[in-house]
């Protein structure tokens, strides 16, 4: 993570009361996010949509890695 989005994540940890390595992004995850904002923004043609999208894949409480393929496979 860069610096920023450390912060960012340090900060959120402490409102939400959970241990900050909860946060952490590894890189694959890091990666898959990106690639399934990338979709949300492109397939729909709606920038906002990607971080939606995000969010909803949190909530859902999916692995990222495991939404990415679905939606390369969906899209095609």
């Amino acid at each position: 993570m860069d610096e920023w989005l450390a912060d960012a994540s340090d900060k959120l940890a402490a409102v939400a009361g959970v241990p900050a390595e909860e946060l952490e992004l590894d890189a694959e995850t890091e990666e898959a996010l990106l690639d399934v904002a990338a979709i949300a923004a492109h397939a729909s043609g709606a920038r906002t949509n990607a971080p939606l999208l995000c969010y909803l894949v949190g909530r859902a409480g999916l692995a990222p890695a495991d939404v990415s393929k679905l939606l390369h496979r969906s899209t095609k």
